[in-house]
């Protein structure tokens, strides 16, 4: 077994950046887009690289029956102690399963399924191709795959908005970068991964942006108080309509992009 390398950010990352005003918004956003293209629960979904489950838990509420794949056991310590606070009938529509993304396929033994989610994971690997296949290949014939990733078109913003107008420079022409959590990523355009899923059977249905203002908000240092219910909310729906529309959703430092699976 490789080394855990999520051991020391799970609570960072599980607890602290989901609680915040940022990670109410990506997980109500993100939602919202992926009901507009799933079909009706009970349907399957798999969520590759699925952390703490705080983007396919929800789903599971809301009655779809959810698989969460993901190689790190702390991350999946999470995800079980988020589990056991759904209620006992959400809570029997998710299993939870350890393996890479790279391996989805012989993980769940071959199951395809009506749609499969992947958020926040290509940007850690070198490569975005295996795992794509994976996720295409996991797709059921008519189902959707879900990918969210960094927008290597709005490189330049965090740093600039950091101030840090050197490293802002070169960013305009960079897909790498040192995240928010300390951890190398990279990004992707919407246009080259839209090639790859339908190099691999999967046709581009739609793509919105994810985190624009609260982005901009963060990193020039104003403070957002996620326990001012109403506030959120609010800045929920407006990021909610800045994902749809031009120029705004080409400006978000994240992109969404759904795809569905042609006939076998």
């Amino acid at each position: 077994m490789r080394d855990d390398t999520w051991a020391g950010l799970a609570d960072q990352f599980a607890d602290e950046a989901y609680a915040s005003v940022k990670g109410y918004v990506r997980t109500y956003v993100l939602h919202q887009q992926l009901l507009e293209h799933l079909p009706p629960p009970p349907a399957p979904v798999l969520d590759v690289g699925g952390g703490a489950g705080h983007q396919s838990f929800p789903l599971a509420q809301a009655g779809y029956d959810v698989t969460l794949l993901d190689p790190s056991p702390a991350m999946l310590d999470k995800a079980q102690q988020r589990l056991q606070r759904l209620p006992a009938e959400a809570q029997r529509r998710v299993t939870l399963v350890q393996a890479g993304g790279e391996n989805a396929d012989e993980a769940v033994n071959g199951r395809r399924f009506a749609a499969v989610l992947c958020h926040g994971v290509l940007g850690y690997l070198e490569q975005p191709e295996p795992l794509v296949n994976q996720l295409c290949r996991c797709a059921a014939a008519g189902g959707v795959v879900s990918i969210m990733t960094g927008n290597a078109k709005a490189m330049a913003v965090r740093p600039a908005l950091e101030r840090r107008w050197d490293d802002a420079l070169a960013a305009f022409d960079a897909k790498t970068e040192i995240g928010v959590l300390g951890v190398p990523g990279r990004a992707d355009t919407v246009e080259e991964l839209s090639e790859l899923v339908r190099s691999r059977g999967v046709e581009p249905l739609r793509w919105y942006g994810v985190w624009l203002f609260v982005d901009w908000l963060e990193f020039s240092g104003a403070e957002l108080d996620p326990s001012d219910s109403r506030q959120v909310a609010a800045t929920a729906e407006v990021e909610l309509e800045a994902s749809r529309r031009d120029p705004y959703r080409q400006l978000s430092r994240v992109f969404h992009l759904v795809g569905r699976k042609g006939p076998s």
